[in-house]
């Protein structure tokens, strides 16, 4: 046992090294840990006090001491260097690119990186790495819906120039109809949200029936007037847009946004604006409801009251619905609308406007 305890002579430039690395914060761990080793060492400990503090076995202590003995502070360094990073040459590049936009034969409809990879007989890591570089996500799928409106492009400038120059002392809404919002009510209590553990809701629910929400979203300031209703139909439209017209009574102009949905080119309606001159319709290009912004504002509600809600009736469903809108308002801001994609006609990007 005396061996164990034999004392480490260091100089004082190696004693300065060793402790500036064992105190040191930003250095690997490993280097931190063998300069205390040596420290220790140097102060007498023995091995089963230097294996308590630094949580180590007795031959790593060995081999560490005697490393040190023979090459002092070079013998520190860890051997293993690790392996160089291994890149794909452009020939590998271009066949694992090729092979992904081709039809797997297997019968699936996509790649994924194991699949791809035991087919060409390459590392899953490779793969990951060439489809990273070249932005390719073999996973992903969006959706569209491109326009066949031939009057398209007159249609989306008419809509676009609205957000981008309205008319002066004019008003304009972005009008649709939200239909069919289920009022689910779970028959299983709800598992509130925990540390580990998401908000859980039961597989079953009880339906109390549907109501649709009739919106309108004022461009310039983002506030939304909402109403909802038990059926879709074109007299709660005009009856809707009466309420719109009465709170902007001080514009000379409105204009207001909207599909090509039938209840919206009745003859009532066609009456409506014939009484109600200062009221113009721009109806949206068929397949582009992205051109509306008050979908923008259906897609907030529909993630932050609907989804997840649980209502015991369609009127607490009505109830929670209004109220979202209430507070909404407190916080309303217009939506920052950009058309990018000028060539295409299924791309439409939103973005909302901060403070």
């Amino acid at each position: 046992m005396q061996r164990y305890r034999e004392l480490l002579k260091l100089t004082e430039a190696e004693r300065e090294e060793l402790t500036r690395l064992a105190q040191s914060r930003s250095l690997p761990a490993g280097d931190v840990f063998r300069a205390r080793l040596i420290l220790a060492l140097a102060s007498g400990k023995s091995y089963g006090q230097i294996e308590t503090e630094l949580q180590t076995s007795r031959p790593t202590i060995a081999r560490w001491k005697q490393r040190f003995e023979v090459a002092r502070l070079e013998g520190l360094q860890p051997r293993y260097q690790g392996t160089k990073p291994r890149t794909a040459t452009p020939t590998v590049q271009a066949k694992v690119l090729r092979r992904t936009l081709e039809k797997p034969t297997d019968g699936s409809t996509h790649w994924s990186c194991r699949r791809l990879a035991g087919v060409l007989g390459m590392s899953k890591s490779t793969v990951q790495r060439i489809w990273a570089e070249a932005k390719l996500k073999p996973h992903r799928l969006e959706r569209s819906m491109a326009s066949n409106d031939p009057e398209f492009e007159a249609k989306a400038a008419d809509v676009i120039g609205l957000y981008l120059n309205p008319p002066q002392h004019a008003a304009v809404f972005c009008v649709d109809e939200k239909t069919a919002i289920q009022a689910l009510d779970r028959l299983d209590p709800v598992l509130p949200l925990s540390p580990g553990r998401a908000e859980r809701h039961g597989f079953e629910y009880y339906r109390h029936g549907t109501l649709s929400l009739y919106a309108a979203l004022n461009v310039k300031t983002g506030a939304v007037q909402g109403k909802t209703a038990k059926r879709h139909t074109s007299a709660e439209f005009l009856c809707f847009l009466e309420e719109v017209i009465r709170k902007a009574r001080w514009a000379k102009e409105i204009h207001i946004v909207l599909d090509n949905l039938s209840a919206h080119k009745t003859k009532a309606v066609q009456d409506f604006l014939m009484d109600h001159p200062k009221v113009r319709f721009h109806f949206t290009p068929t397949y582009s409801s992205w051109l509306n912004q008050v979908e923008i504002w259906f897609s907030k509600i529909q993630r932050d009251v609907i989804d997840r809600g649980v209502f015991t009736s369609i009127a607490d469903l009505a109830r929670k619905i209004k109220k979202y809108i209430r507070v909404y308002a407190r916080s309303a801001k217009p939506f920052r609308w950009t058309y990018t994609e000028t060539r295409r006609r299924i791309i439409g990007n939103v973005v909302e406007a901060k403070s």
